[in-house]
C-alpha cells in the first residue's frame, strides 16, 4: 500500500476508485501513463516501459502494483485514481486552463508526476508546468536527496541512459509546501531505459540502472 500523505479529498477519491471493488489478493493500486495534447508523442514508450518498471518493483521491492498500466488524460477526473503518473515524449506539450487546474489539484492533493524527457520536450514541459505552479520553479535535486537513496543508492544522481546532447543527466523537482510533487529526469531518459532490451537495444547494465532508479522514484513517492 502506498503511504503518501494525502488530503482528505484525494484520499477519499482514491479509496472509492481503488479500493471499493477490490477482492483479497488483488493488486493494491495502479499507476498510469499521462496522455497530453500539443503534438508530442505521449505514447512514445507505451508498450513496455511502465509494465517493465511495475514488474521490477513487484519482484524486487515487494510492491503490489497492478501489472496493467493505466492511461489517463491530464484533464480527466480519473487522474485521481492513480497515486503516480508518468509522462514522456519528444515534442510539444500544451495544457489548457482546465487541465492546468486539474493537474494542480491532483498534485497538491497528494498525487505525484514523473516526467521523463524522451528528447525534445524540455522547453515545453518547463513552460507548461509553470502554468501549473506559477509560484514554483524546477530546482535541481541534490545527490543526497532521499529519492536517490531508497533501496538503491545513486550517489552521483541519475544514471545516463541515452546520450541526447551528451550532457550530464540531471534530476529536477517541483516542491509545494516542502513536498516534491514532480520529478523530472533530463538528459537521462529513464522511460526509454525501462523499455525491453530489443526495443532500444540499451545495454543490460543501463537497463537495470534505469529500472533501479525508477524503483527509487516509486518507493519515494509511496513513502513521503
Amino acid at each position: 500500500m502506498f503511504r503518501r500523505k494525502v488530503s482528505a479529498f484525494l484520499l477519499l477519491t482514491i479509496s472509492v476508485f481503488l479500493f471499493g471493488s477490490m477482492k483479497p489478493g488483488d493488486p493494491s493500486f495502479k499507476i498510469a501513463l499521462l496522455k497530453y495534447n500539443g503534438g508530442g508523442d505521449w505514447y512514445a514508450n507505451l508498450e513496455t516501459s511502465l509494465p517493465n518498471l511495475i514488474t521490477y518493483c513487484n519482484d524486487n521491492l515487494g510492491m503490489n502494483i497492478n501489472p496493467e498500466q493505466g492511461i489517463v488524460e491530464v484533464g480527466s477526473p480519473e487522474i485521481f485514481n492513480y497515486p503516480f503518473v508518468h509522462m514522456t515524449g519528444h515534442g510539444n506539450v500544451i495544457f489548457n486552463a482546465q487541465e492546468v487546474q486539474n493537474l494542480r489539484t491532483y498534485l497538491i492533493g497528494g498525487g505525484f508526476l514523473h516526467v521523463s524527457d524522451n528528447f525534445g520536450m524540455n522547453e515545453y514541459i518547463r513552460r507548461e508546468m509553470k502554468k501549473v505552479f506559477p509560484e514554483a520553479d524546477f530546482v535541481e535535486v541534490p545527490f543526497n536527496h532521499p529519492i536517490y537513496h531508497q533501496k538503491y543508492d545513486f550517489n552521483n544522481g541519475l544514471p545516463k541512459v541515452h546520450e541526447h546532447e551528451g550532457n550530464a543527466a540531471q534530476g529536477y523537482g517541483i516542491f509545494w509546501q516542502g513536498r516534491m510533487v514532480c520529478f523530472y529526469d533530463y538528459e537521462c531518459d529513464l522511460g526509454d531505459g525501462w523499455e525491453s532490451l530489443e526495443v532500444h537495444k540499451d545495454s543490460p547494465e543501463n537497463h537495470i540502472k534505469a529500472l533501479k532508479m525508477g524503483a527509487n522514484i516509486l518507493s519515494y513517492c509511496f513513502s513521503n
